[in-house]
This record gives structure tokens, C-alpha cells and sequence, in this order.
């Protein structure tokens, strides 16, 4: 196990309202090389005048906690501290506590029965700025774009066929060099490609490109892709 690029530790943050919750989860990352808990807090408001004190790479975030909820401090977060990535740590994973969490800003959504490698590999994705949300949200979220009203998706926003591909395949959770394999294209085109989505939709990042993804429907070109999601932490 390594530290994060910079050589130091991946220092987190964890939100939760269950103290129990909280010294779980801090037990299991002190035993984790290269991750360091810096603090924990118990409500929205609390974690992040935490965050601005300490100036976490990664916030654990649940979404259920008094006066301020985790969405609404992931949303303060985002605009106050956005090099901080919000990893979702909880227990619901229906669309409408993911795609709020997603909105807000969080860069990756776990459910608590997550496992210890599970969290760590989430962990390690967000701070390196990679999109990571648990298969089983993944699957819900595609079965939630299937199911509602058919809508045309094709070009939205002027995007090309191959640019709907390859923003569907990012929201699949798959890298650069997963999408060039798959397509049978170079590096550079997947990256010419995501520059032209970025472009088109107004979006700032991969972690906005996926949320414009399942906003606008395409996700759900992405389920095939599902069962052969990137290695853990690659």
C-alpha cells in the first residue's frame, strides 16, 4: 500500500453521526499504510469548520446527521475548500440520495457495508481524482435512467456519437486507458475527446462529467460496462 503522489499520507476527515461509526472508521484506517485520520466530526456544520482547520485531501461523508446534512455540507465544501474531494460513506443508495450527494459535489458514494479494501481502494481513487462510486449504486442508478420516460440522448449538447460513447464509459467508471482499449482508439483521442465533452457541456471535471451523465441519461449506456469495472485503485 503507498501514500498518496505527493509522498505523504492521504489525510481524511470523517462526518458521522454515530460515534460508533466514527471510531470504526478510525480504527480501520490507522491500519491502513498511507492514510491518516486527522479528525472526525458529527454533523455537517461541525466537519466543515473542521475541514477549513485541518485541510483534509479526502472527507468521509455520511448524509443522514443533524441540522446540517451531509449534502448540504458536501455543497459547502465544494465551494469553499473544492480541492477536497467528499467520499459518500452510508447507508442508503437509492437514486434520490445519490444523485442529490453527486449534485452537491461529492466525488464518490459508498455504501456502509463497504469493506475495509473497498474504502481504502474509494479512498485512494477520489484523492487522485478519479470518480468512484460503489457497484450497487452503479447498477440502481442505471435501473433508475432505464426505467423512466424514453428520452432522445443521442447528441446532447452538440456532443458527437463517439463523444456520448466515451462519457458513458466514464460514468461506467472506466480510465483513460480503459476507454482507449474498449474503443480501439489512442490515449490522446479518448483525452481530445474528454476535452471536447468538457467543452460542450460546461462541465470543470471528470467527477462534473459523470454527474452531467446520469443527469442527462447517458449512464445507462454504460451498464454493459458495469461487470468489468477498473481495478481497485488503478
Amino acid at each position: 500500500m503507498t501514500a498518496g503522489s505527493s509522498g505523504r499520507a492521504i489525510r481524511v476527515l470523517i462526518a458521522d453521526d454515530q460515534r460508533v461509526v466514527r471510531d470504526g472508521l478510525s480504527l480501520l484506517l490507522s491500519l491502513v499504510d498511507g492514510v491518516e485520520v486527522v479528525g472526525s466530526a458529527s454533523d455537517g456544520a461541525e466537519v466543515v469548520r473542521l475541514a477549513e482547520a485541518e485541510r483534509p485531501d479526502v472527507v468521509l461523508m455520511d448524509l443522514r446527521m443533524p441540522d446540517t446534512d451531509g449534502i448540504e455540507a458536501t455543497a459547502a465544501l465544494r465551494d469553499r475548500l473544492p480541492d477536497i474531494a467528499v467520499l459518500v460513506l452510508t447507508t442508503y443508495a437509492d437514486e434520490s440520495s445519490v444523485i442529490p450527494a453527486l449534485r452537491a459535489g461529492a466525488k464518490g458514494y459508498l455504501t456502509k457495508d463497504a469493506s475495509a479494501e473497498e474504502i481504502e481502494a474509494a479512498i485512494r481513487a477520489v484523492y487522485a481524482g478519479r470518480m468512484h462510486l460503489d457497484p450497487v449504486v452503479q447498477a440502481r442508478l442505471a435501473a433508475a435512467v432505464s426505467s423512466g420516460p424514453t428520452t432522445a440522448v443521442s447528441e446532447p449538447s452538440g456532443l458527437t456519437s463517439r463523444e456520448v460513447e466515451v462519457l458513458a464509459l466514464m460514468a461506467g467508471g472506466l480510465s483513460n486507458n480503459e476507454i482507449a482499449r474498449r474503443l480501439f482508439l489512442s490515449n490522446a483521442t479518448v483525452k481530445t475527446h474528454i476535452n471536447h465533452i468538457f467543452a460542450k457541456t460546461g462541465v470543470r471535471d471528470r467527477a462534473q462529467a459523470v454527474r452531467y451523465a446520469y443527469e442527462h441519461g447517458l449512464a445507462g449506456h454504460a451498464v454493459g460496462y458495469v461487470e468489468d469495472p477498473p481495478p481497485a485503485g488503478g
